[in-house]
């Protein structure tokens, strides 16, 4: 609880268009001071735990595993974590790729989805709670790598977990 508590306060920090990516170059110390702030350590738990969910414990583990021997006692940057996982995914999904759209986009998306009988489409949007005029920038061009998974009638959730990349606008 206390954690979905952080998340929703980091995701209402992360809906303002004054918000900041988890990764970007920086010129000065201040501006490295600014990256460690709430949002970033939140955001960055919460899409370690997608990516969790995602590959599924067992391969996220091992991602794990293959990083730190890589990386024993050395300093790394974020491509490192995403290419053990890459080895670990052999090529199956390209994990750097997904995980660049979350980090290098400041905000998140809102995915809409609209059931037709049997038909069903998603869409993705950057989601703003309020725009701040002193801060806007079109952000039309943002697109994350989303991982839906999904039940269905015949499934439950701990037995039968459908998933599905949205890597465009929308889909189906």
């Amino acid at each position: 609880e206390d954690f979905l508590n952080l998340v929703f306060k980091a995701m209402m920090k992360d809906s303002l268009n004054s918000s900041h990516p988890l990764s970007s170059d920086v010129q000065s110390s201040e501006q490295i001071e600014e990256m460690f702030d709430a949002l970033s350590y939140i955001k960055g738990a919460s899409l370690l735990l997608m990516l969790k969910h995602y590959l599924t414990k067992d391969v996220f583990q091992a991602g794990i595993e293959v990083y730190l021997h890589n990386h024993n006692c050395e300093s790394a940057q974020s491509d490192d974590l995403w290419n053990s996982m890459n080895e670990i995914t052999n090529g199956t999904l390209d994990v750097k790729k997904l995980m660049k759209t979350w980090i290098l986009h400041k905000g998140f998306p809102l995915v809409t989805v609209v059931r037709k009988g049997k038909t069903v489409s998603v869409q993705q949007e950057k989601f703003l709670y309020r725009m701040e005029p002193e801060n806007w920038t079109s952000d039309t061009s943002y697109l994350w790598h989303i991982p839906l998974t999904y039940i269905t009638s015949s499934c439950n959730f701990t037995h039968c977990t459908n998933a599905y990349l949205l890597d465009q606008k929308s889909g189906m």
